[in-house]
């Protein structure tokens, strides 16, 4: 049986954090399966995770992931990451939260480092696997993010996206974001399934592209 945020030793995030990021728990619960079953990630394994926000995946990996292996996660929000050091780290040593000043015209329009310019603080190959989840739509640049998280990884890459144009089209027949043809704020990036396939073949080799509705993931062989 997989462990669950439930199992955890940690708090669940408050409400004011959780609410931004929108969804709860339950988000982070189905990355780490996702993680388990589509990765192949192993107890042992280092993890990059980009743009970890209030640590809804870390949480349940907390139940998983050995100090042999370890956890690094980075965003553009200190709040979260003051929250994750605060009850993550100080409970987990190997699970480690930084902040990056990236510029992002909707989340840190004050950033001080271009995401085109910007290098990741790790060494080539210092992880197993490093994870972009429903994270990509938002970053200005997103072929520079993908290349650093290349860089820095050593098997495999897993990355999703809403596919377009269903994600509006969705967003639409639920009647919302009309003055922007369904275009939920602050997503800068739109993929369709192959598109977003020939993006991430740039960086090694598709092996698998799975369509959880109404997703995009890719499991990327380095």
């Amino acid at each position: 049986m997989h462990p669950t945020a439930r199992d955890s030793q940690i708090p669940a995030p408050p409400s004011s954090l959780v609410e931004i990021v929108g969804g709860g728990l339950e988000i982070g619960e189905g990355h780490f399966a996702q993680l388990r079953e589509i990765a192949g990630l192993r107890s042992g394994d280092r993890v990059l995770d980009v743009g970890c926000g209030v640590g809804r995946t870390a949480i349940p990996l907390t139940s998983y992931l050995s100090p042999d292996g370890g956890y690094e996660g980075f965003d553009i929000w200190p709040e979260a990451i003051d929250w994750c050091r605060n009850e993550i780290s100080s409970r987990f040593p190997h699970f480690r939260f930084s902040v990056v000043d990236l510029f992002n015209g909707a989340y840190n329009p004050q950033g001080a480092v271009s995401p085109s310019s910007f290098t990741f603080p790790y060494a080539d190959d210092e992880f197993d696997l490093a994870a972009a989840i429903e994270v990509l739509e938002h970053v200005p640049e997103p072929e520079a993010t993908v290349a650093e998280m290349a860089r820095v990884a050593s098997g495999h890459l897993l990355v999703s996206v809403p596919r377009e144009p269903l994600w509006r089209g969705l967003n639409m027949a639920r009647g919302a974001y009309w003055g922007s043809l369904g275009n939920t704020p602050g997503h800068v990036n739109h993929w369709s399934k192959r598109a977003f396939v020939s993006l991430l073949s740039r960086y090694g080799t598709v092996e698998e592209a799975r369509s959880p509705f109404p997703w995009t993931m890719l499991l990327v062989r380095l």
